[in-house]
Order: C-alpha cells, then structure tokens, then sequence
C-alpha cells in the first residue's frame, strides 16, 4: 500500500511499532487516522493509574500523534471513539473536560463505548480520533 503514509512518534510510537507491529497514525487521502491512544507516557510506556489522569494522558498522546503526522492537532479532528472501562460519570466529566479544552472552537462528532478490557491490564480508556488535513498540507 505505497498510496499510504504511516506515523509512529518516538518512544512508545516506535516500540509499539517493533514490538506490536502497529502504525500510530495514517493518512488516506485528507484523513488522518490515529490507532486508539491510551493513558501512557511516551518515554517510560507506563500508564497514569487513576481515570482522570489516564484520559488527560490519552489527549495529550492524540494530539502529540496528529503532530507527528502533520496535522495542527486536535483542531483537525472531525470525528472522536472512545473506549472506556468502566464508561461511567467521572470517565465522562474528564472527556467532555478535555473535549472543551482541546476543542474550544468546534464540536467533534463522538461516540464513547463500554467495553469490558482494553490492550494492557491497567488501561481504563482508549481514544481514536480522524482529522481532515487538505491534501496540499504537507505531511
């Protein structure tokens, strides 16, 4: 698939790369599509214990991945999945927080989801997001 370009940043990009055989990002055409980011630091690979903190980490790793794959960040993104364990009151207070934040000027679609587990035994929260960058935006 030579039409598409794949995007790993550094650190847990690049190991996730080599050890899970998973791209952080691609672009199809004027989409960019992120894997589903979680609550970990990007250096160190180890994940935010409590769900506040998890989520604010997972922003944090979309946007640092819409960078990377050169894109403005979260003020690219149409369209937001979001996978929680347990999808309760605070996981929702710390989306719409963070949504409001990194999105101060427009509204993403969203769809948040329950789901029972996630990757790794400590993740509580998995966001994947699409971002629409003009095909004449370098990336």
């Amino acid at each position: 698939m030579a039409h598409l370009n794949y995007y790993k940043y550094e650190g847990y990009g690049q190991r996730s790369k080599e050890n899970l055989w998973y791209s952080q990002a691609v672009r199809v055409g004027d989409i960019i599509e992120c894997s589903g980011q979680g609550g970990w630091d990007c250096e160190t690979d180890k994940i935010v214990r409590d769900i506040n903190g998890q989520i604010d980490k997972a922003f944090e790793n979309v946007e640092h991945t819409l960078k990377t794959a050169g894109t403005k960040g979260w003020v690219n993104v149409f369209s937001i999945r979001s996978y929680h364990v347990p999808c309760n009151s605070e996981a929702m207070e710390a989306m719409v927080r963070n949504l409001k934040q990194y999105c101060p000027n427009h509204q993403p679609i969203w769809t948040c989801i329950g789901v029972p587990r996630l990757a790794f035994d400590d993740m509580r929260v998995e966001i994947e997001v699409r971002a629409h960058v003009p095909a004449e935006t370098k990336a």
